[in-house]
């Protein structure tokens, strides 16, 4: 089937909304003041979550926003206004703060809700275009859009104002995360699963520990340290001192470089002295990077703090794949 003929100026306009949108961003960020700033003090504040609510467009937005905020370490959840009006009002109570987006400021549907929030003396954050709008008469606090044309050029399809409130939005998120010094292992205690939680992944969490760990002495006969590489499956052994640090390593290499001869030496004469290690706190991705780039498939985890360098457990390549580390 042929592709459908291309209008000519496609990317003319697909570069203009672009554009439309990165003017507002802009404009956007020219524009906080204290009222951002009283926001983020009124989200600290609160003991509770900040319930984040809008609709149509604004709600799609609102539920992204909750979720950002939930993932970087402020307790968040969305409500749906429509839904509030018929019994979810009950998930809004005292120590929450609300969180409310409406370009126009006068969508009907949040009426109960913000009525709501008034009752019981809920600090409510309004995020509209129309400083004089009813949501932001009745907020607590306000934060105002840049009153910019939307980027569809008819000025109906909301574009550019949702760009804007999904970028405020992050904004608020960080800020909140950067404040509270949030971290990248406390991202990842948020985010176990999938590819992010992969690349976050410690080497702690997927190495073998220290009952899995091949190991011979240095003064260990060949003939029991090609026993130790068989056994343990690594294809790798790794060779102690007396004091059980980790001298070197024997690898399929080292046996073929010492294959004259192999069953008269000990574990010290063959192996390779001064091996790469890995912290078991480092990431399993830059372990990964390490084993690429020197084109091995093993790591033994060593605590770097450690003068006697006691090896700690074995990261094997299949791991960190296996882990989704790429």
């Amino acid at each position: 089937m042929a592709a459908p003929a291309q209008r000519p100026d496609d990317l003319d306009t697909a570069r203009q909304v672009i554009a439309d949108e990165a003017a507002g961003l802009a404009a956007l960020s020219r524009g906080l003041d204290g009222g951002f700033l009283r926001a983020l003090e009124a989200i600290r504040a609160a003991p509770g979550r900040v319930i984040v609510s809008g609709m149509g467009k604004s709600g799609h937005i609102a539920r992204k926003i909750a979720a950002t905020l939930a993932s970087t370490g402020t307790p968040a959840s969305f409500v749906h206004p429509a839904e509030a009006s018929h019994g979810d009002l009950g998930m809004i109570s005292r120590g929450d703060v609300v969180l409310v987006l409406s370009n126009s400021g006068e969508t009907p549907e949040l009426a109960d809700l913000v009525a709501h929030t008034r009752r019981f003396g809920i600090p409510l954050i309004g995020v509209a275009a129309r400083p004089d709008s009813t949501l932001m008469k009745q907020a607590d606090i306000g934060i105002v859009l840049p009153a910019l044309a939307e980027a569809c050029g008819i000025g109906v399809v909301p574009t550019t104002s949702t760009t804007m409130t999904l970028a405020l939005g992050d904004a608020i998120a960080i800020a909140l995360m950067r404040g509270r010094g949030f971290t990248a292992e406390d991202f990842r205690a948020f985010h176990p699963g999938g590819k992010l939680g992969a690349r976050l992944a410690r080497v702690r969490d997927l190495m073998h520990g220290a009952h899995e760990l091949p190991l011979v002495a240095h003064d260990a006969p060949m003939a029991d340290t090609l026993l130790a590489i068989t056994g343990a499956g690594f294809g790798v052994v790794g060779v102690t001192d007396a004091d059980g640090g980790l001298m070197g390593i024997v690898t399929d290499g080292d046996l073929r470089r010492h294959m004259e001869g192999l069953l008269d030496h000990v574990a010290g004469e063959v192996m390779t002295p001064r091996p790469r290690t890995i912290r078991p706190d480092a990431l399993a991705a830059e372990a990964l990077a390490q084993m690429n780039e020197r084109k091995i498939t093993c790591l033994f985890v060593v605590d770097e703090a450690d003068a006697g360098r006691r090896p700690l457990g074995i990261l094997h390549i299949h791991d960190c794949l296996r882990a989704g580390v790429a």
